[in-house]
C-alpha cells in the first residue's frame, strides 16, 4: 500500500497515511476536526528490496559494468605508473658475497 502525505489547509497540520490505492482521499482532519486536508504530490519512496541478498548494483546492464571495468582498469594503470620505484632496505645482503672475503 502507498503513503500518502496529507496537509490541513486550517491548521497546517502534516500527516502521513498508509492507504489503498482504490480509498478515497481523506478529508476530515485529525488534529483540528475542519475537512480542509488535501493530498498532497509526493517524490514517492524510491527503490526498495525486502529480504537478504538485494544488491542495487544487481540489476546493472551490462554497458555500465563494463564501463566500470574499463574505468578501474584505468585507474589501476595511471596508480602503476606514478608509483615511485621500490627502495631495497638496508638489511638485504648483497647477492654475490663471499662469507671468506
Amino acid at each position: 500500500m502507498p503513503t500518502y502525505d496529507y496537509r490541513c489547509k486550517a491548521c497546517a497540520h502534516e500527516l502521513e497515511l498508509f492507504q489503498s490505492m482504490s480509498d478515497r482521499p481523506k478529508r476530515k482532519c485529525p488534529a483540528c476536526g475542519k475537512n480542509q486536508l488535501e493530498r498532497l504530490i509526493g517524490g514517492g519512496g524510491g527503490l526498495l528490496f525486502k529480504g537478504s541478498g538485494y544488491y542495487q548494483t544487481d540489476y546493472r546492464s551490462a554497458s555500465y559494468t563494463e564501463g566500470a571495468k574499463a574505468d578501474a582498469d584505468a585507474q589501476k594503470k595511471s596508480d602503476e605508473a606514478t608509483k615511485p620505484p621500490k627502495e631495497s632496505s638496508k638489511t638485504d645482503k648483497p647477492k654475490n658475497s663471499d662469507p671468506k672475503d
